[in-house]
């Protein structure tokens, strides 16, 4: 599909009215990288045509940031500015809608520089807070606007057209209708949660290379998927989605795991992440490159070594079948099974959200202030459901979707 305005207007439009689902009344708040301003400009249009009363833009800056980690002292390496954070807690308090657009132009920026400094400049109040909105203070959704930074690490080249191409088909703007388009994938996904929620798994068992990992499900727990319900307002947290997706027993995973993808965080590229379980807890962590800022990552609370999502996506998902490896968790995560390092998914248990994190851990909900998914599916990997009797269920056998 050529890159024009009016494809980038469509895109703006399904963001706004599918995506973020955006009422009338509604502050809008974004935060993207400088180089997305074209596309942030369409989003405001369409945000104002849907009825927001007002669009605030905060961008960020990769080069500057880098700067910040090479220059900072300690004390302020991984600080939050009291500002960033209250701008998040009115938002959740005014009911307003919140869109992040990814996309990195430079997603490995950092890879050159010290992973322990680069982990420790995670601004985790802010990131507490940014947590905290998804816990069904507001609608949101998270999109991706390509870049010539991006499309180099995808194609080794940086040709913006071919990865706008890729995003085209994984969000469905290339069908004719891509709102009905979506409804209709939103309802195929939310017939597989059903299916799951009927069965009432005690465990899942995944088994593929490098992968023997078991981990307990919460009897109360539901398996959710595309649309989620925010102070009264359903909206779609991520486009492309092709996952269902629950929260875990934090107490109950034993095993190993080794990822598929790899994983693009902050500027930097993990390769080749293990992670061994025992009672819930990551006890051993390995990756062939990004060791150590995977390590500093998950020291960042006691949860953050527990899980908090399970996702399982079988090989009909439109960003799997592209062949791509994207090098971002949006769409990665979206052509693969995977799993969640840190805070849970609070939606999937009725009542979450009024919990203290004391009383979320109580009940085998994890609570942290990172979320991190990687990924581990592949056409050998086997997932099964665990009846409490110890019987089997064939779930995804060679990446596809066997329940019925």
């Amino acid at each position: 599909m050529p890159l024009n305005e009016d494809f980038i207007r469509r895109y703006a439009e399904l963001t706004v009215r599918v995506g973020l689902n955006v009422q009338p009344g509604q502050r809008v708040a974004i935060d993207t990288f400088v180089e997305h301003a074209p596309f942030v400009r369409h989003v405001a249009e369409e945000a104002y045509a849907a009825g927001a009363s007002y669009v605030d833009v905060l961008y960020g800056d990769q080069w500057v940031r880098r700067t910040h980690i090479l220059n900072a002292d300690d004390e302020h390496l991984g600080w939050s500015p009291p500002w960033l954070v209250q701008r998040f807690e009115q938002l959740g308090q005014d009911g307003g809608a919140r869109l992040h657009i990814g996309g990195n132009p430079d997603p490995q920026l950092f890879g050159d520089l010290d992973g322990a400094r680069v982990a420790g400049s995670r601004m985790r109040e802010l990131s507490r807070a940014s947590l905290a909105l998804t816990d069904g203070r507001c609608n949101w959704s998270i999109v991706d606007f390509p870049t010539p930074g991006w499309a180099k690490l995808v194609f080794g080249e940086p040709d913006v057209d071919r990865l706008w191409d890729a995003i085209a088909t994984t969000v469905r703007l290339d069908e004719p209708d891509p709102v009905a388009a979506w409804q209709e994938h939103m309802a195929n996904l939310e017939r597989r949660a059903s299916a799951l929620n009927g069965r009432r798994f005690d465990a899942l068992h995944y088994r593929g290379p490098g992968t023997d990992l078991t981990v307990g499900l919460l009897p109360d727990a539901d398996w959710g998927a595309a649309v989620e319900e925010s102070i009264g307002i359903r909206h779609v947290p991520n486009m492309p989605t092709e996952e269902v997706f629950t929260t875990p027993d934090a107490r109950r995973a034993d095993g190993v795991v080794r990822s598929t993808y790899p994983l693009q965080i902050q500027g930097t590229i993990v390769r080749g992440l293990e992670v061994r379980f025992e009672n819930g807890c990551a006890v051993e962590l390995h990756a062939d490159e990004g060791e150590e800022l995977m390590r500093t990552h998950t020291s960042a609370d006691e949860g953050a070594l527990r899980l908090g999502e399970l996702a399982l996506v079988d090989s009909t998902s439109r960003v799997g079948q592209t062949g791509l490896v994207f090098y971002d968790t949006l769409f990665d995560e979206n052509a693969s099974a995977h799993i969640a390092l840190g805070a849970a998914i609070v939606g999937a248990v009725d009542g979450a959200d009024r919990l203290s994190p004391e009383e979320r851990h109580a009940r085998g909900i994890n609570h942290s202030n990172i979320h991190t998914d990687f990924m581990i599916g592949s056409p050998e990997l086997e997932v099964v459901g665990v009846t409490k009797g110890g019987d089997e269920v064939p779930i995804l056998s060679r990446g596809e979707w066997v329940l019925t």
